[in-house]
């Protein structure tokens, strides 16, 4: 499979080999369950306080003749506080347990339980290459809403642009500034997290894939919806957000030849493959 390549001022390149990883088979099914695993291994433990509901004496003897007692008044033998008094005479209401007002929950969660889910290496890589696949599949691509005239889109030296305004230029000759304009619109986020700092949600923009670290990495965090992300450290994720594949993604001719040259994501010498980051684990 061959693909054309644009120069990093957006002009027609020579044809490149596309590696295998863009003829694998496209299955939204592992895609899923490697994306779940990545965001519950992300998920903060949380529970309720031990002592909650829990903090007041609510002992009632049962004995007679017992001050504060509660026997023979025909009280059901929950444990109870007292709210008022009258000489001897006490007023009881429920308390601790749970069915009663300010009493313990029956089954709060509890900060111990763990979250992390498992997937095998092989499922998890052939996640990654099936969602690599999905990437240049343009019906998945206008699935989720990008806007792209051809697919994919391999850029020559696209390491050396250092500017946000150099890399906002490139995209729109390539035909991206409905895909800007849709990533940079920012919506009022319905519901509790406007009460937790997430009062504007922006669209996932594309994801552009390089070779190796540079100021391109600086430049494109400055797009709204734009990420970037280094070619032997991509993950379900990334390319499938929310679990759904074919999202428009940009590659560097290096990140393109390193990642058939090093076969990424395949078994190597009869052993699973490690990377240099973990972000695919």
């Amino acid at each position: 499979m061959k693909s054309k390549t644009y120069t990093n001022k957006g002009e027609k390149g020579k044809e490149i080999g596309l590696p295998k990883h863009f003829s694998e088979e496209i299955r939204p099914d592992l895609i899923k369950r490697a994306v779940l695993a990545i965001q519950a291994g992300k998920r903060q433990q949380y529970g309720g306080d031990v002592r909650a509901g829990m903090d007041y004496s609510a002992t009632l003897s049962r004995r007679r003749k017992d001050y504060r007692g509660g026997y023979g008044t025909g009280r059901s033998r929950i444990p109870r506080k007292v709210m008022l008094r009258r000489g001897t005479q006490f007023i009881y209401v429920g308390a601790v347990v749970s069915g009663t007002v300010g009493g313990r929950r029956a089954h709060p969660p509890k900060s111990e339980k763990i979250w992390e889910q498992k997937i095998n290496k092989n499922e998890r890589r052939k996640a990654i290459r099936s969602a690599i696949a999905a990437t240049i599949n343009k019906e998945l691509i206008e699935k989720r809403g990008h806007k792209a005239k051809e697919v994919p889109i391999i850029i020559n030296k696209l390491e050396d642009i250092k500017k946000t305004k150099e890399l906002k230029d490139l995209l729109i000759k390539l035909g991206l500034d409905k895909e800007l304009e849709r990533a940079a619109k920012k919506r009022i986020r319905a519901g509790k997290g406007k009460a937790r700092g997430r009062k504007y949600k922006t669209a996932k923009g594309p994801l552009i894939v390089v070779d190796k670290n540079n100021l391109l990495q600086k430049a494109a965090s400055n797009i709204p919806g734009v990420e970037i992300c280094l070619v032997d450290s991509l993950n379900a994720e990334l390319l499938a957000p929310g679990t759904e594949p074919g999202r428009l993604t940009i590659w560097s001719s290096d990140a393109i030849e390193k990642l058939s040259k090093e076969n990424l994501y395949y078994k190597k010498n009869g052993s699973i493959q490690s990377t240099k980051t973990s972000a695919d684990n």
